[in-house]
């Protein structure tokens, strides 16, 4: 029983290690979070990278707020999102599995045995949600795909 607790104790701190949670700030390195690039003088891409602790909703929330942000750095009042693209999963990075068998043989011989199985799948959770924007200034239209800045920043960083 110790070698199997001591495998559990294992899968647990390994996971811990490897798994740094998602956080709304630049990405370094391959590391969660957003990044966001100039395309053309109005036109933005926007990314957000985020880890098993985060839904696709709130990775999608993570990247608007960013969209917000850059809009209102370049004196924008409102944003139109003209392509959005997820990818990614929502698998739980560890998994166990267990199993039992008997078996029996010739001459009365019998066995029993239990197995307890753990695998790592480092991507499972992983997910980012990309973004492509306009910035525009003046009324906001009635396009489901427009987006007041002031309106999401305001509802996305209340804590």
């Amino acid at each position: 029983m110790r070698p199997v607790l001591a495998c559990l104790i294992l899968a647990a701190t390994l996971t811990a290690c490897a798994s740094s949670p998602s956080v709304y700030a630049p990405a370094g390195d391959g590391d969660r979070g957003y990044t966001d690039t100039r395309i053309e003088q109005d036109r933005f891409r926007v990314r957000f990278e985020a880890g098993a602790d985060m839904g696709f909703d709130e990775a999608e929330n993570m990247a608007l707020r960013r969209a917000a942000e850059i809009t209102l750095e370049n004196d924008g009042d409102w944003f139109l999102v003209t392509s959005h693209d997820v990818d990614g999963n929502d698998r739980n990075p560890v998994g166990v599995s267990t199993g039992v068998s008997i078996s029996s043989g010739s001459r009365g011989y019998s066995s029993r045995g239990v197995g307890v199985g753990l695998h790592f799948d480092g991507d499972a959770g992983e997910k980012s949600v990309s973004i492509e924007i306009l910035v525009r200034s003046g009324p906001l239209p009635q396009d489901p795909h427009a987006y007041d800045a002031r309106d999401v920043l305001a509802n996305l960083t209340r804590s």
